[in-house]
C-alpha cells in the first residue's frame, strides 16, 4: 500500500495549494501604487489640510494609462494626502480611486497634477507649510440622479468630506467634479442636467455648513450617447455663485473616445488648479 500514498500526498497538497490561491484571490488586493502607499507613514497625517473632494464619474476617478515611470505631477509628495476608504489618511500615489471605484481599473486622473500645482504656488497658509488633503469619492458609470441626496454616493461623499475635516482639522477648499457623460444616453436626462446639478450644489453646501463652497466643474469632452450637446450647455448656463466651469473639450480622448488621455488628465489638472487659483487671487487669498 506504500506506493499509493505518494500520489495521495501530492493530491492533497494540490488541493490545499489550490485552497490558498482561492483564500489569496478573495483577498484581491489593488494592483496598483495606492495599495503600498496605505501602508505608509506621513508626517502630515494629522495636520491641518487644504481638502479638496474628487466627485462625479470615471474621468474623475481616472482612465488614463498609468506610465512607466510616472510623470512628475504624479509622482508621491510628502504633502499630497488621500483620504483612503477606511478614512485614514495616506500618502496620495495614483490611482487615487483605486479602493473606491472598485468595479473598474482606475488609472491617472486630474488630482495629482493640480495638487503638484498647488504646492508650487503656496507653500505656506498662515505661517504653516501647505498640507493638501484629496478625498476621492467618484464612480465611474454614474448618472447624477445617483448623487442626489439621499443616495448612496451622496451620503457617502459628505461623509467622507465630514471625517476629512475631524481628522486633522483644515478646511474644504472645494469640489473638483467631473460627471454627466452618462447622462448624455437619455433626453430626459439630459434637458433635466442643470436643474439636478444646482440642487447637488445646494445640498453639499447645506449639508456640509459651508454656504460659500467652491464647485469647479468639468465641461464635458465626451458623452456615452447622443445628447452631449444638452448636458454641456447645461453646465454653461449653470449661474451660481462660486461655481466654476473648466471645459475640457478639445482635450485628447483614449481609442475608446470616452475617457481622456493620460496627457489630456495632465493638461486638466492644470487647468483645474488655474481656475482654483485665480478664484482665489480675486478674493484676496494667498494661495
Amino acid at each position: 500500500m506504500k506506493p499509493a500514498r505518494q500520489p495521495l500526498r501530492l493530491l492533497l497538497a494540490a488541493v490545499g495549494a489550490a485552497a490558498m490561491l482561492s483564500f489569496l484571490l478573495l483577498l484581491a488586493p489593488p494592483q496598483n501604487l495606492s495599495f503600498f502607499s496605505s501602508y505608509s507613514y506621513s508626517p502630515y497625517a494629522h495636520r491641518p489640510k487644504l481638502l479638496f473632494l474628487l466627485a462625479g464619474q470615471s474621468n474623475m476617478a481616472g482612465r488614463g494609462a498609468v506610465l512607466h515611470p510616472l510623470p512628475e505631477p504624479y509622482l508621491p509628495h510628502p504633502r499630497i494626502l488621500r483620504l483612503a476608504a477606511s478614512r485614514r489618511w495616506v500618502p496620495a500615489a495614483p490611482p487615487l480611486h483605486a479602493d473606491i471605484d472598485t468595479h473598474k481599473t482606475c488609472g491617472l486622473g486630474p488630482a495629482m497634477p493640480f495638487a503638484h500645482r498647488l504646492l508650487l504656488r503656496g507653500h505656506h497658509v498662515d505661517d504653516e507649510l501647505l498640507v493638501l488633503g484629496l478625498v476621492p469619492c467618484a464612480v465611474g458609470g454614474t448618472r447624477i440622479w445617483m448623487w442626489a441626496k439621499g443616495q448612496p454616493l451622496y451620503e457617502s461623499a459628505v461623509a467622507r468630506a465630514r471625517a476629512a475635516v475631524a481628522d486633522g482639522g483644515g478646511s474644504i477648499g472645494g469640489v473638483l467634479w467631473f460627471q454627466g457623460e452618462s447622462d448624455t444616453i437619455e433626453i430626459d436626462d439630459a434637458t433635466s442636467y442643470g436643474g439636478k446639478m444646482e440642487r447637488l450644489v445646494a445640498d453639499l453646501r447645506a449639508d456640509l455648513q459651508l454656504p460659500n463652497l467652491l464647485v469647479i466643474q468639468v465641461g464635458l469632452a465626451s458623452g456615452e450617447g447622443n445628447y452631449t450637446d444638452i448636458v454641456r450647455e447645461a453646465q454653461k448656463n449653470i449661474n451660481i455663485p462660486n461655481v466654476l466651469l473648466v471645459d475640457a473639450m478639445g482635450l485628447p480622448l483614449r481609442d475608446d473616445q470616452l475617457h481622456l488621455s493620460t496627457e489630456a488628465q495632465l493638461q486638466l489638472g492644470n487647468m483645474l488648479a488655474e481656475a482654483y487659483l485665480k478664484f482665489n487671487s480675486s478674493r484676496g487669498s494667498m494661495l
